[in-house]
């Protein structure tokens, strides 16, 4: 057992404070913690060593609200570091996001030792708010009701040297039943065009080859520009720069997937054969209880119109299993149209009531064992679906971009991993020849599991490539504190992460 005086200097780097992001929820959460963690380095901090697990001078919870259970979470975490706050003098603990947003006073009241709260709108104002803190000996809980400046803005501390979230818009302007997103993120606001190119630019510059456009409602972008054809023409954008080996989307929404985005898919060489499309449910009447605006001949039309355009597309999913009124026949229409549309891969979900939603006070809410008996009998067809679609990928030969830490057993197995165009993991045989994350090698599928495949033969080619000189440079290099003010450094972990809940309100 360490003492506090230890544990201070464990965790200090030259004297320098240092500090901890803890992450839950959707990729705009990730996006906004490398934004927070930007913002703590210009403020002088560094990061706490991995696996720190609280061992810093300032810990921050970026939460999430749309688990029934998210608050009982939250605060299990914030009562294990009380202690720790007492025998570590100045120690600092903030909590940002959806469920500061949503609870805000709340917070404090359950947690007295907790020293800032802020929400979605305002995450600039972090170091502010933790210095005010600190001269004030208060708490301090600020939530803007409206966003002060676009996160793009601000300093960003990014996670990975060859791949990147660019975020295009913030908000929603869906009124799904289910989903408390747009009451916590705000009504749908567009960024510029010039201003995300602009931002990609400066991204590859620094060595990024992928990026992922970022929205809660992605594929709606130009709503509030009011140019119903502004997303089909960024993507077209994006083609032209120099550099910009791989563009990717998430998450669209069936209602503003049109068939110019469709062509811009196909047209573009660089945005990437693959869709996560939110199905959430196959019946047309549970789809009208969730006030999702489409209905399942039309979702259906949609994966049959991307499939013509683009054949070798993988197609993912979001589904909710046990919604308030769903039937057994109900059901049955949700699993028709998981055998009619193929997807390579969903994200299951067991209906979770989310406080201040619609839905949460529905009647015909579902008992707990009917929903599990359902989502087994889902997820056993949607593996058995995954199996035979990654199967028919064998005698390919893909490109694959090289990730980091994306093989568990890599180290054992002598492989290594990465992503082929369609975001499909693949394990490869490690070539003679070095490799790095970013750059890029030709393989031969050999054998397909559910969720990955295998290239067991010799690697074809290696292309050497600038995001792999510039993840050898990042890792060669000094650890900076400093971050590109307003522009991105570096990119995000690639190939991009899917959080447990794939998207906000898992649109």
């Amino acid at each position: 057992m360490t003492s506090s005086s230890d544990r201070s200097t464990a965790v200090s780097v030259d004297g320098t404070k240092t500090y901890e992001i803890r992450t839950y929820g959707c990729q705009m959460n990730v996006h906004d913690s490398e934004r927070l963690s930007g913002l703590l380095e210009e403020a002088g901090y560094v990061r706490a060593p991995k696996g720190a697990d609280g061992d810093a001078d300032v810990v921050v919870f970026n939460t999430c609200a749309v688990r029934e259970n998210a608050d009982n979470k939250l605060y299990g975490n914030l009562g294990r570091l009380a202690p720790m706050k007492t025998a570590r003098p100045g120690m600092q603990i903030a909590v940002g996001g959806c469920l500061a947003q949503k609870d805000r006073d709340t917070i404090v009241k359950k947690a007295p030792w907790v020293d800032v709260v802020f929400g979605t709108h305002n995450i600039g104002k972090l170091p502010v708010l933790l210095e005010r803190a600190r001269v004030q000996e208060e708490a301090q809980i600020e939530i803007a009701e409206s966003l002060e400046a676009f996160p793009s803005t601000l300093p960003t501390r990014r996670e990975s040297a060859y791949a990147a979230w660019v975020s295009i818009s913030v908000g929603c302007n869906n009124t799904c039943t289910f989903c408390i997103v747009p009451a916590l993120r705000g009504k749908e606001e567009d960024r510029r065009p010039g201003d995300i190119l602009a931002e990609i630019e400066a991204l590859v510059a620094e060595g990024v080859s992928e990026i992922t456009l970022l929205g809660q409602n992605v594929n709606a972008y130009g709503s509030d520009l009011g140019d119903r054809e502004a997303f089909s023409k960024l993507l077209r954008a994006c083609g032209q720069i120099e550099g910009l080996e791989r563009v990717r989307f998430t998450s669209p929404h069936p209602r503003d997937f049109t068939d110019d985005a469709i062509a811009a898919m196909a047209e573009t060489p660089n945005v990437m054969p693959q869709l996560h499309m939110p199905l959430q449910s196959g019946s047309d009447a549970i789809l009208k209880a969730m006030r999702r605006s489409y209905r399942q001949e039309r979702f259906l039309g949609i994966l049959e119109k991307v499939r013509a355009a683009i054949p070798h597309a993988a197609i993912s999913t979001d589904i909710i299993v046990g919604f308030p009124g769903e039937t057994e026949e109900d059901f049955e229409q949700t699993m028709h149209t998981v055998r009619e549309a193929r997807f390579a891969n969903a994200f299951t979900f067991q209906y979770s009531k989310r406080p201040g939603t619609p839905a949460a006070t529905m009647e015909g809410q579902i008992p707990k064992e009917v929903v599990q008996a359902r989502y087994e009998r889902l997820v056993a067809l949607q593996e058995e679906i995954s199996w035979e679609e990654n199967k028919k990928q064998v005698g390919r030969t893909l490109e694959v971009m090289v990730a980091e830490g994306e093989g568990r057993k890599d180290g054992e197995t002598h492989r290594l991993s990465g992503r082929a165009p369609d975001n499909r993991l693949v394990h490869f045989t490690k070539p003679a020849e070095e490799v790095r994350p970013g750059d890029v090698v030709t393989v031969e599928i050999t054998y397909a599991a559910p969720h990955h495949l295998l290239a067991e033969g010799e690697v074809s080619s290696v292309r050497r490539t600038r995001a792999g000189d510039a993840w050898e440079k990042r890792t060669a290099a000094p650890k900076q504190t400093g971050v590109l003010l307003g522009l991105p450094k570096i990119g995000v972990p690639a190939p991009l992460p899917t959080p447990a809940t794939p998207a906000c309100g898992n649109h």
